[in-house]
């Protein structure tokens, strides 16, 4: 596998354990009823891995693993008179 696809399925990966932490935080926070501290460092986590995320994602555009895209790609740039 190239770069950029092992690139894209770590940050791929990464959103899923982060939408895990979230999901486990609401767990936490149904079942516990707000007495224990295992909500707080679900989503203390949930924070750390979307700092994480953050700074991957720039290194990657810095390191030209990911390029930025308009909404329309395909269309000719316009030209001024």
């Amino acid at each position: 596998m190239s770069g950029p696809v092992i690139f894209k399925i770590v940050v791929v990966v990464l959103l899923a354990i982060i939408l895990i932490s979230l999901a486990s935080g609401l767990v936490f926070l149904i079942r516990d009823k707000g007495k224990s501290e295992r909500t707080v460092k679900s989503l203390t986590l949930r924070i750390v891995l979307s700092i994480a995320l953050f700074v991957l994602l720039f290194i990657g555009f810095a390191a030209g693993l990911i390029k930025p895209h308009g909404i329309n790609p395909s269309a000719p740039p316009e030209t001024l008179p």
